[in-house]
């Protein structure tokens, strides 16, 4: 039951229900928002705790909130109905029940007002591979393409292992409740890590707060950032990291990296740009991070994308539908090329020890020159 879970409600009323849900010792506790199809209705925000961890339960829910139009957060039902001229009631506390079949979820509900509502909610597998339709390239064919793109700074690009769906190493872990995430995975990390950087982040600034997020994100630890690059050629090494020459070698033909190419200057002229991972709407946007403590970020030429919504691709996918524009696509490079590849993107300077200053760097750099 746990991870992000998305789709249509009905009933009194009908709308979007997003669902965030992360598992606990004893328990799923997380988040659902309401938004309504009629503006005459605010979005609602729903606490949940079910009271096990069964495929099945019916519980007693007392905790929940209208979200101000204006500010997009919750708010207290005397402001929000300040803000409807045409006035509304509010529940005050919901019967609700949950059943999982699979990757299924169904949810009923009343409330003490009498209203109702349903919804069947759908995710895909963990291990789902991405359903972008990729172009296959080979080296050559790849330097042509990335050398006929226009607008430097317009696009941005990010090379993977493998085909995976684009999801944030954060939601890869089945996590999704970010309210927990902000609450306290961050003021811990805050905590330990201060004693080990030479600069202390104010966490109360959201430029602080942001390149303290990138930091922990580039070390290693699961955030809902992604990492892209401003250069084809760095997230072509990005994608090639970590595969051995000798598993190149006996790499089937079938076998392929993936380069992305996302249209940064189309997406942000066309959608709102936020940071906010609590907000209740979803939303993919990017950001450019202070570098504190985090020299590894210039030699990459590194951006950042931060989002509250695990299955990418779908998302950018409806925004397309809706647009009628395309800004996410993908280049499929063959495993076996890879030790040509890296040779001549080490003669650009593209190499460990360049895009990861330090003694891990250096040493992976000898490691593939070497061995």
């Amino acid at each position: 039951m746990k991870g992000q879970w998305i789709g249509d409600f009905e009933g009194t009323s009908s709308g979007e229900i997003i669902l965030n849900l992360d598992e606990t010792d004893d328990a799923y506790e997380g988040i659902a928002y309401l938004h309504e199809s009629t503006k005459e209705l605010p979005s609602t925000a729903v606490l949940i705790k079910t009271p096990n961890k069964n495929p099945s339960s019916s519980f007693t829910i007392n905790d929940i909130f209208p979200i101000n139009p204006k500010t997009g957060f919750v708010d207290t039902v005397e402001n929000v109905q300040a803000l409807q001229p045409q006035g509304f009631t509010f529940p005050n506390s919901v019967n609700a029940d949950f059943r999982l079949e699979n990757l299924t979820l169904n949810i009923k509900w009343d409330t003490d007002i009498g209203t109702t509502g349903s919804c069947v909610l759908h995710r895909k597998s963990d291990d789902s591979l991405s359903v972008l339709d990729a172009e296959q390239k080979n080296w050559a064919e790849f330097k042509e393409y990335v050398s006929g793109l226009h607008g430097p700074r317009k696009l941005i690009f990010r090379g993977q292992n493998k085909p995976w769906r684009l999801r944030t190493g954060y939601h890869r872990t089945g996590r999704a409740n970010l309210i927990h995430f902000l609450n306290s995975d961050i003021p811990m990390l805050h905590q330990k890590l201060s004693a080990r950087t030479k600069h202390v982040f104010n966490l109360d600034n959201p430029k602080e707060n942001g390149a303290f997020l990138n930091l922990v994100q580039h070390h290693g630890y699961p955030t809902p950032l992604l990492d892209w690059t401003y250069s084809p050629f760095v997230a072509l090494f990005f994608a090639y990291r970590g595969i051995s020459s000798q598993e190149s070698k006996e790499a089937e033909p079938s076998e392929n990296i993936r380069v992305l190419i996302f249209n940064l200057g189309a997406w942000e002229k066309d959608f709102i740009q936020g940071t906010s991972l609590i907000s209740s709407v979803r939303h993919l946007s990017v950001g450019e991070f202070l570098a504190i403590e985090n020299e590894r970020m210039i030699p990459q030429q590194a951006v950042t994308t931060v989002t509250n919504i695990d299955d990418i691709e779908s998302y950018v996918s409806q925004r397309e539908a809706h647009m009628g524009k395309k800004y996410l696509t993908a280049l499929d490079i063959p495993v076996s090329e890879r030790s040509s590849i890296i040779k001549e993107l080490s003669y650009m300077g593209i190499t460990a020890g360049a895009l990861f200053p330090g003694l891990d760097g250096a040493c992976e750099e000898l490691k593939e020159r070497n061995f």
